[in-house]
């Protein structure tokens, strides 16, 4: 991200790509698929491959064993599997949520005190899209991990996840009622209790972390648990809420302080969530960064949304209260910089976290890829 982001907003142009291309099997490549670096092209062959093909019609080419070697032949096979791809984006969101709220549910058992016990299981399993641990999960996955490695650190995240919103619901934060379409944390157990449950959720995501996760070297937990940290601290979620409540009401937020808010409240927990599966997956250094760029977009993108969704949606269509910013005295992208502008934002944003991603198998990257369309195009 640009450090001057008021200069860059005139160079946004809109990002028209959606999940669809990811939901059904066409006989075309996906857009930016690289197929210049898998096969070499014959002087004499009559087939022509652009290194950035747009659209590719497989069938309006002549059979490739005729004009390749054997072992381009193969090479050509295999870049077809990929055409041919289909990635079901709603079947994966569903599986992998389902084994999260599994592995959340085992994680968190109703014992003494039972009232801290059922007011942290009543926000944790209240629902929501899970798509901290699953950006976790996908992470791991995209760089040779499985996902029983990354399951605790992302069981860890939705914690963290939870944690704060119980504590951003708080009268004396936010002041909300609503949370996942059901009345929040305060409202049924109290202020006393929704503190303290949010406070031990916190320290059972760095329990979880280290008695749960298996195959992992120890060096690897360490830096899972360090990421973590930073993410949630003084430098990370900790400092945007401080300066979010600082700016409620001013007159002279500027865009850079905005930017500052949104990744530092929102951004960094989902950055933690991928770098944290990337780590735990055994990602190079070089892979880990290219996933925390793309993951630091975003959850910038999360939050531009959700400020785009607050000022054109209803609350029962959000599951919380609609217009609670406006209603705060808030800034947030639309009042800053006007709806259009932040769409096209969300828009940039968007295309520039999947650019990060090229280099990546693009099967194997499907999931994050569908992911960032998620975020950017999500109703609620």
């Amino acid at each position: 991200m640009s450090s001057s982001a008021t200069a860059s907003l005139n160079m946004y142009s809109p990002c028209a790509q959606t999940c669809f291309q990811f939901n059904h099997a066409s006989k075309s490549a996906p857009s930016g698929f690289s197929i210049g670096s898998l096969l070499k092209r014959r002087r004499s062959s009559h087939l022509y491959w652009e290194r950035r093909s747009k659209r590719i019609s497989i069938s309006s080419y002549v059979p490739i064993s005729a004009v390749l070697t054997k072992e381009e032949t193969l090479e050509a096979e295999e870049v077809q599997k990929k055409v041919h791809f289909a990635f079901n984006f709603d079947s994966y969101m569903h599986g992998k949520a389902t084994s999260v709220n599994q592995a959340l549910d085992k994680a968190i058992l109703l014992k003494e005190p039972l009232k801290i016990h059922e007011s942290m299981r009543y926000s944790l399993l209240a629902g929501g899209k899970r798509v901290r641990p699953i950006l976790c999960i996908a992470a791991c996955e995209l760089v040779g991990g499985d996902e029983a490695s990354a399951m605790p650190a992302a069981c860890a995240a939705e914690m963290i996840h939870t944690m704060s919103l119980i504590h951003d619901d708080l009268p004396c934060m936010d002041n909300d009622d609503l949370r996942r379409g059901k009345p929040t944390n305060h409202k049924v157990y109290g202020e006393s209790v929704a503190v303290l449950a949010g406070d031990a959720l916190l320290a059972l995501a760095f329990e979880h972390i280290a008695n749960a996760t298996v195959g992992v070297s120890p060096l690897k937990i360490v830096r899972v648990v360090s990421e973590l940290a930073k993410s949630i601290g003084s430098e990370g979620l900790v400092a945007g809420q401080v300066v979010d409540i600082g700016s409620t009401g001013a007159t002279d937020v500027k865009l850079d302080q905005l930017e500052y808010i949104h990744i530092h409240k929102t951004a960094v927990l989902l950055e933690s969530s991928v770098v944290m599966g990337a780590i735990v997956g055994g990602g190079s250094n070089k892979e880990v960064e290219k996933l925390r760029k793309f993951a630091r977009c975003i959850g910038l993108l999360f939050q531009v949304v959700d400020d785009i969704l607050d000022v054109t949606k209803s609350s029962e269509e959000l599951g919380k209260t609609a217009g609670k910013d406006l209603m705060s005295d808030k800034t947030t992208y639309p009042k800053l910089i006007g709806l259009e502008k932040s769409k096209a934002f969300a828009d940039k944003l968007n295309k520039e976290a999947k650019e990060q991603l090229s280099d990546f198998d693009p099967v194997k990257a499907a999931p994050l890829v569908a992911l960032a369309n998620y975020i950017a195009y999500r109703q609620n």
